[in-house]
């Protein structure tokens, strides 16, 4: 098996070869030719490696690799490649509209006994709201202070398109958030108004009688998992949309489009720390939570987070550790699962951080009330998508495709997506037992008294 991955290496590093200087003006002496062979032995070596581990990630990986090559070796070939990029956008949109209608409906209208439990509902979305805004607003911070997406130069002809958008006054900004006609919506990619709607159609199901709603909650649930079922078969391109993407996108602009990638993931990381040292530290001891026996509790369920990418992974450790640690089972079974809904902290800060790094590679300068409104966007969109790897990239998608941004940057944020996704969604985790304690705690419900837990 080795042999054959050299072997396959050793041919797809000449066919690489051939085709650079094919593309270049004039033949390369031998010394100047090893580093190229070099590296596509490197990428080639990685492709296998990625075979026999059938990571989607790696794969990913793989395409930004070959794709800045490519770029380096031969721009006159990579510059034609952009039709990939395309198509896997094209596939990206069109799932953003009925995702968000099917997640936002179950989200609101599955949560319709909210009113039942009255009090501890109502704490508890107050709660999620004002945190998840904070987060959201750090990662606003954190872009505006890195300026990490400055580095990112792109082509005259996306920067112009970019910056054709013409400013809006607060009247207009305020009307274009309500839809006047949903197809319409739909078809121009407006993400904060197919959001409206949803969420007006979700509280108005949310106050149908239980006999006529669960037939369309129902149907709701069977679109949200069947486009994450889409979504997952559109990932499987991936690969071959980031390599079209970045190979164009090199090939236009050099490798040194790709150098902001490193800035903005420290960044991301930075603002994390931050947030936990900063928000959800003092929460704790505001609350009066035991530090130690707290982190002791939350290590299992948040190290399950990073790991696998999905919050919805850590659900089951998380209820577990968080009963064991004190809090009542039915403060725990309703705070988590309504929490990874809507108090979606690692999402939020990294959405806002994503999209304005997009603004900042397109140079647009926004007024406040334009910026006001994308973290509002972010802000509503978002509820609902926990739990899906890759979910929080689809809202930036979203938000940018709304907002007539360019996209090349956005897949630039595909290649790093998984690294950064581990870091939000272990924070997401953390929020959200930080949450369940919090709750407990102002119920006056912490720790659980001996009879309650018998």
């Amino acid at each position: 098996m080795k042999n054959k991955f050299l072997a396959a290496a050793v041919a797809a590093a000449t066919i690489a070869i051939a085709a650079s200087l094919l593309a270049g003006a004039h033949i390369l002496p031998l010394p100047a030719l090893l580093p190229t062979f070099l590296r596509w032995l490197a990428i080639f070596f990685i492709a296998a490696y990625a075979t026999s581990r059938r990571s989607l990630t790696t794969w990913i990986f793989v395409g930004l690799l070959a794709g800045a090559e490519l770029g380096y070796d031969a721009p006159a070939v990579a510059v034609n490649l952009q039709l990939l990029g395309t198509i896997f956008l094209r596939l990206i949109k069109v799932i953003i509209a009925p995702l968000l209608f099917g997640v936002l409906v179950v989200g609101i209208a599955g949560h319709s006994d909210l009113k039942k439990v009255g009090r501890l509902g109502i704490k508890s979305l107050i709660y999620f709201e004002l945190v998840s805004t904070v987060a959201m607003l750090i990662g606003y911070a954190a872009i505006h202070i890195s300026r990490a997406g400055e580095g990112v130069h792109l082509p005259p002809s996306a920067a112009a398109q970019s910056l054709s958008v013409s400013p809006h006054t607060a009247t207009q900004l305020i009307t274009d958030i309500f839809p006047e006609n949903i197809a319409k919506s739909v078809a121009e990619g407006q993400v904060l108004q197919i959001v409206v709607f949803s969420v007006l159609f979700a509280m108005a199901l949310a106050l149908v009688p239980d006999s006529k709603r669960r037939p369309i909650l129902a149907f709701a649930e069977s679109l949200s998992e069947t486009m994450f079922k889409f979504t997952n078969l559109v990932m499987y391109a991936a690969p071959l949309g980031v390599f079209g993407a970045v190979a164009y996108t090199v090939g236009h602009l050099g490798l040194g489009v790709l150098l902001p990638l490193a800035k903005l993931l420290a960044t991301m990381y930075v603002a994390l720390a931050f947030f936990i040292v900063c928000v959800l530290l003092p929460i704790v001891l505001w609350a009066r939570i035991p530090l130690r026996r707290f982190i002791n509790a939350a290590a299992e369920p948040v190290t399950i987070g990073f790991a696998t990418a999905s919050s919805e992974a850590t659900l089951p450790s998380a209820i577990e550790q968080l009963e064991s640690f004190g809090v009542p089972r039915e403060i725990v079974a309703f705070v988590l699962p309504t929490g990874y809904s809507f108090n979606m902290d690692g999402a939020s800060l990294y959405q806002s951080l994503a999209l304005f790094f997009v603004v900042q590679a397109a140079g647009l300068h926004l007024s406040i009330g334009q910026q006001a409104l994308m973290i509002l966007t972010l802000l509503i969109s978002s509820k609902g998508t926990a739990g899906v790897a890759r979910a929080s990239l689809l809202i930036v998608f979203g938000a940018a495709t709304s907002f007539h941004l360019p996209m090349e940057p956005l897949f630039l944020l595909f290649a790093i997506d998984q690294l950064m996704d581990m870091g939000r969604t272990a924070v997401t985790v953390l929020g959200n037992c930080v949450a369940c304690v919090v709750i407990a705690r102002w119920e006056g419900e912490f720790p659980a008294k001996p009879a309650a837990s018998s």
